[in-house]
């Protein structure tokens, strides 16, 4: 997978297609990323107490209501920004040696830049 957590994506097909955000968490074994604030999905949730809270003061209650999160996005429908050219790119893997170890460094094919450093 060539996304990682805290990467900028820009989603390239469903109803948020052509929008930026951070990569919130990856989900490398189900093939998935959760964007923060995009593909945006509404839930109902009952009030619901807390558990495990100090007894000083009675129960604490969960808000109920309709409460929007983000869902996860198909790790082939986004695609990483590039930090230098701010531009989607595809991306390649560079193989280098550093301190007697080999370190898989992502390149950006549009600027030939290092996404990782």
């Amino acid at each position: 997978m060539n996304v990682k957590k805290g990467d900028t994506v820009q989603v390239l097909s469903g109803k948020d297609r052509g929008k930026q955000g951070r990569v919130v968490e990856a989900r490398p074994s189900e093939g998935r990323v959760i964007v923060e604030n995009l593909n945006l999905v509404k839930r109902h949730r009952k009030p619901a107490p807390i558990r495990d809270v100090t007894r000083m003061g009675g129960a604490q209650m969960t808000p109920g209501g309709i409460i929007e999160k983000p869902s996860p996005i198909d790790i082939s429908n986004v695609m990483l920004v590039c930090p230098t050219c701010n531009q989607a790119s595809r991306t390649g893997v560079h193989v280098k040696e550093m301190k007697g170890e080999t370190v898989r460094v992502r390149f950006c094919k549009r600027c030939n830049e290092e996404i990782d450093r």
